[in-house]
């Protein structure tokens, strides 16, 4: 069984985070500038086995596009062109980046840690990837 990877895109970084490879844990990998996603995408799928890619579906409180999926909707166009046999998934992203925000407050990170974008970023993906997770794991128990 491979990792499932998932993405928070924003037009400057973009938040990796995986799960092990029985698929049970989600955690951040990292983030990378949006222009060398491609290329990280490329060089870690040839290293690690990766099953699925998750990219976070922005969405606004009336659960509509919101702004972001003019830039994200394209980038998931590239995506499945690049990785033709990978699935690619969507899944809601609202919130994430305010709960990342909380997760680092409730962690005790410093004001200046917390400032930190590519941390939000990283975390953001682990949420999206958590609730991927909690989905999938919904959907079997029914």
């Amino acid at each position: 069984m491979g990792r499932i990877l998932a993405i928070d895109y924003g037009r400057k970084r973009v938040g990796i985070a995986v799960t092990d490879e029985l698929q049970m844990i989600a955690g951040g990998l990292k983030t990378v500038h949006s222009s060398e996603i491609i290329s990280f995408l490329k060089e870690y799928i040839a290293s690690e086995e990766v099953d699925c890619i998750v990219v976070g579906e922005p969405f606004d409180m009336q659960n509509r596009a919101s702004d972001a999926a003019r830039y994200i909707d394209p980038f998931v166009r590239h995506l499945r062109k690049q990785f033709p046999s990978m699935p690619v998934e969507r899944i809601d992203e609202r919130f994430t980046s305010s709960m990342a925000k909380q997760t680092m407050i409730d962690a005790g990170l410093r004001k200046k840690a917390r400032q930190n974008k590519a941390l939000v970023d990283t975390i953001s993906a682990t949420l999206i990837l958590q609730h991927y997770l909690e989905r999938k794991s919904n959907q079997r128990n029914q």
